[in-house]
């Protein structure tokens, strides 16, 4: 046989099976997808999740919540909570327990993009972002002040990170120091930079009104709008411990008229906001959450509610919050339990590493929580990805970064199948009877090297001598590469020029049109980061 023949032969079948495998899978059958059940986890006995609750009804009874506004009062005392002269609200068992009887189940989160859809509820898992990080972690310059540019590029690396499957606000942009025009190009710049759901904050109801109506903009009109709300509401309705948030309710009521789906965060800190001791600061957080799950009913009875009770930790030592710690991991997994108790959909924290750089601390961390928080089975898990120091930075290499642990987490979640015929008796009985000693070319071996295996985008499986030769690069040094071709090459266009065009025309948007446009190479991305709006 020739060269020239042996150049062209025809490929062997196990060729060609291994070259349909290199290609893009179907959803169906991916090694990990959004929204697989999990709940194997369980650092809470079934005593134990009662306990909580009763205590948690003892204190929403004996104790209640101080400082609601004059709407929330009448709103609750006319749903049958009771003021007592000191102005705090008690919230009677049987009042609780009808509203838990009553509240929105089985609610989908919109995407603008349909096929982002989130359906949380029973113990379907999904990963996101969040928080309020003041801070960039610049790969090259250190810490900096976070901008709206920046907000708006973490938008566009999440628009295209496989295991990230929504977007809550993860920054605050240091560049827009008015507090409407900050609150309106925050959620501007977040559903223009993804077609998956955003989660936003308000600080005033006037803010909220006006995002509203550009959201319906957005979505043709103010009725399809109320049909795929793409949009929830980040509400920190509850100032632990058991003090409502006057401002934050007042957006709530807000936005649940306005159709917006509401995260009910109680963020309490186990040691400073809410008892050191574990089992009190998650009764309290579930005591404050349900309180605001009775005032959204209250509004309107069934309207789309998450569970949020995210409970911080302490460094006892110092005050200061430990995002990362273990103690952390269990109580977010604890808080994923409750939900699934009240059978609600539950949101909570994971992956706020303690940890100033994407280094082995930070992967420890997120490792540790994700794989306890995600196979306890928590519906919607905020904060899991590119958050450094404990909520006070953010990175884009992480965001990478994050994106393999959290697919990892999730292979996890997924777990082992042990049908016969993965059991493979016939596999092993082929292959120690007619040879050759080993699986590696079995059929078995690549039908399933794609469907159950799971590979890190920037982890690193190459042999030290293979590694060295391609300029021995660290996990973050390959991130920041990534990041680079992403922010080069990806600009979502979902919203017409003409609609963003409006948009600009009636409000202030700061964020560069610039920066929304492509710019030729990474070294403009880095250039418009910079820029303030």
């Amino acid at each position: 046989m020739t060269e020239v023949q042996k150049g062209c032969r025809r490929p062997s079948g196990r060729d060609a099976r291994r070259a349909l495998r290199s290609g893009p899978l179907p959803d169906s059958i991916r090694p990990v997808r959004p929204g697989m059940a999990s709940g194997r986890y369980k650092p809470l006995s079934d005593a134990d999740v009662l306990k909580i609750h009763e205590i948690a009804l003892r204190l929403l009874s004996e104790v209640g919540l101080a400082d609601a506004p004059e709407t929330g009062v009448e709103l609750l005392t006319r749903a049958g909570c009771t003021l007592t002269d000191t102005g705090r609200l008690l919230f009677p068992r049987a009042l609780v327990e009808d509203t838990l009887a009553k509240a929105g189940r089985h609610f989908v989160l919109h995407g603008q993009d349909p096929k982002f859809d989130l359906e949380p509820w029973d113990k379907r898992v999904y990963f996101g972002t969040a928080g309020a990080a003041v801070n960039m972690v610049d790969h090259d310059l250190g810490y900096r002040e976070s901008l709206i540019t920046d907000l708006y590029n973490i938008g566009r690396i999440v628009d295209v990170m496989e295991h990230i499957h929504f977007f809550q606000r993860a920054v605050v942009p240091r560049d827009i120091p008015d507090p409407f025009e900050m609150d309106f190009n925050t959620c501007y710049a977040s559903v223009l930079s993804t077609t998956k759901h955003v989660g936003s904050s308000w600080v005033h109801p006037d803010h909220v009104k006006a995002s509203l109506e550009m959201l319906h903009l957005i979505a043709g009109g103010e009725d399809k709008w109320r049909e795929r709300p793409f949009v929830s509401q980040s509400n920190c309705f509850v100032v632990p411990p058991m003090k409502f948030a006057t401002d934050a309710c007042r957006c709530m009521e807000v936005a649940v008229e306005g159709g917006m789906p509401i995260l009910l965060l109680s963020a309490g800190q186990a040691g400073a906001t809410a008892p050191a001791a574990l089992a009190g600061a998650l009764a309290q957080e579930v005591a404050e959450v349900l309180a605001g799950l009775v005032y959204v009913n209250a509004i309107k009875p069934g309207h789309p509610a998450i569970f949020g009770t995210w409970c911080f930790v302490s460094d006892l030592r110092t005050g200061a919050m430990s995002g990362g710690s273990p103690e952390q991991a269990l109580l977010s997994a604890a808080a994923g339990q409750m939900a699934h108790f009240y059978n609600l959909t539950g949101g909570t924290a994971s992956g706020m590493t303690d940890s100033k750089l994407p280094d082995a601390q930070a992967g420890a961390e997120k490792g540790l929580n994700h794989a306890l928080v995600g196979n306890a089975g928590a519906n919607m898990i905020y904060e899991s990805a590119g958050m450094h120091a404990s909520l006070l930075g953010y990175s884009l290499e992480s965001l990478i970064i994050d994106n393999d642990i959290i697919g990892a987490a999730l292979r996890t979640i997924k777990g082992i199948d042990v049908s016969d015929e993965k059991l493979s008796f016939e596999t092993i009985k082929d292959v120690c009877l007619n040879g050759p000693g080993h699986f590696l070319g079995s059929d078995q071996t690549l039908q399933l090297m794609q469907t159950d295996y799971l590979y890190p985008s920037v982890g690193d499986r190459k042999s030290p001598n293979e590694w060295n030769e391609q300029g021995g690069l660290d996990v973050a040094a390959r991130a920041a590469g990534k990041v680079k071709d992403i922010l080069a090459t990806h600009y979502p266009s979902h919203v017409t020029e003409a609609v963003d065009a409006e948009i600009r025309k009636r409000w202030p948007v700061k964020l560069p049109r610039e920066a929304m446009l492509p710019t030729g190479g990474p070294s403009n991305v880095v250039e418009l980061a910079g820029k303030r709006g």
